[in-house]
């Protein structure tokens, strides 16, 4: 988490223009049409083990995506009428799309979500109009710092899938890594994803 801090702290430090984030926010969405399929990323399990395997999985990310949703909500709350305003609610909305795709992955797949998704709601909403009561730049920091760690998390389950066998997961595995490059965006804003 420090390191998260950290990397939040030099990445708002650096001169991100609006245009910039836009062009980010351009690219997301191009790259998440790829995520519409007329088939399950998720394989049929073989046994209990694994399908307890993927329902977590499937579960986590669904309450990241779901907790990303409530802290830009929080930020909108507090910075919805400012000059920053436009470019949060551009985000939000990208994060309302990776929420819909979680939303239809756990449905097609028979998984509830966690049952702290209430706890999330407050904790997520809480975090976001308290970051974005420190300005542009304390609500740059959180969705910076949220992203690392979530771009961790899906890292480290693209290597668990890997090594589990990466041919029976392939479409699983092509969503994460899918998200995985998309958080980079605003972690990295001269990425080629980004278009500089």
């Amino acid at each position: 988490m420090q390191r998260a801090a950290h990397t939040a702290l030099s990445v708002c430090s650096q001169t991100v223009s609006p245009a910039m984030i836009r062009q980010c926010l351009k690219s997301r969405a191009a790259a998440l049409q790829l995520c519409s399929r007329a088939y399950s990323v998720v394989p049929t399990p073989r046994d209990s083990e694994e399908k307890e395997m993927l329902d977590r999985i499937l579960r986590v990310d669904h309450a990241g995506e779901y907790g990303a949703n409530r802290i830009y909500a929080g930020q909108m709350a507090v910075l919805g009428r400012s000059r920053t305003g436009p470019l949060i609610q551009q985000m939000w909305d990208q994060e309302k799309e990776h929420l819909a795709k979680f939303n239809e992955i756990l449905a097609e797949n028979r998984v509830r979500p966690t049952v702290l998704l209430p706890l999330w709601n407050v904790a997520g909403f809480l975090l976001g109009a308290s970051t974005a009561m420190l300005g542009k730049e304390g609500a740059m920091a959180c969705t910076v710092a949220v992203e690392e760690s979530i771009s961790e998390h899906y890292n480290s389950q693209i290597r668990a899938l890997m090594e589990k066998d990466p041919e029976r997961y392939t479409e699983l595995l092509k969503v994460s890594q899918l998200l995985f490059s998309l958080l980079l965006c605003p972690l990295h804003w001269q990425s080629p994803l980004c278009g500089n």
